[in-house]
């Protein structure tokens, strides 16, 4: 899925090619300058028939706003909420869900937000996704760059210690933190912590669903 401004640039330079009138091109060639100037929040937002994107944008630009005005780091809300520090950020951006007890105490830590938003952030579920055009981002990049270069590696070494299967992403903890190297430099340390699914044999006589071939 394109974003708003890759459709107008797609479109603009398609219609020049095809188009032999000056004013209509004069006008196309300012599209693409024009959909630059847009916001952020009105050229990221995804299309789900199921969300309403524009809303939940709205709602994480008065979360961040909010968080913003409290003061609080996401290791602050992390230690009010009882959860990682990137779980509290997911929760933020509207990527989690939040739960009844997470949000008494959210509301205490923050409690400039409203009945509505928290209402919300409980009771939808999350489109767990993201624009493709987050990996354009330098920092987002270069961790995507350091998990699939090192991928096969971590692979082989998953492999050997637990045997064939997966990491899950869904019973899965992420932490981010900082350590001071020996030169006193300030390094990056990311932890993933998600359980070991093994592939299984496909056994007939476990499969509880009725095969079509019999």
């Amino acid at each position: 899925m394109c974003s708003f401004r890759q459709f107008f640039t797609k479109s603009a330079a398609s219609l020049r090619a095809h188009s032999g009138k000056v004013a209509t091109s004069k006008i196309l060639m300012a599209m693409p300058a024009a959909v630059e100037a847009m916001p952020l929040k009105a050229a990221a937002v995804r299309a789900y028939s199921s969300i309403d994107s524009t809303k939940l944008a709205e709602r994480t630009e008065r979360l961040l706003a909010a968080k913003g005005q409290s003061g609080l780091s996401y290791e602050d809300l992390a230690s009010s909420l009882g959860v990682t520090n990137t779980y509290a950020a997911q929760l933020l951006l509207g990527q989690a869900r939040l739960s009844k007890e997470g949000a008494a105490k959210l509301q205490e830590a923050m409690p400039q937000l409203s009945a509505e938003d928290l209402e919300a952030m409980q009771n939808e579920y999350p489109m767990r996704s993201y624009d493709d055009a987050i990996l354009k981002e330098p920092n987002v990049y270069r961790t995507f760059e350091a998990i699939t270069h090192y991928g096969e590696s971590i692979k082989s070494i998953i492999n050997e210690q637990c045997g064939d299967g997966i990491m899950s992403a869904i019973d899965f903890y992420c932490d981010v933190g900082t350590t001071t190297g020996k030169h006193g430099e300030k390094r990056v340390v990311i932890t993933f912590n998600g359980k070991f699914l093994p592939f299984i044999e496909q056994s007939a006589d476990d499969n509880g669903a009725k095969s079509p071939r019999s």
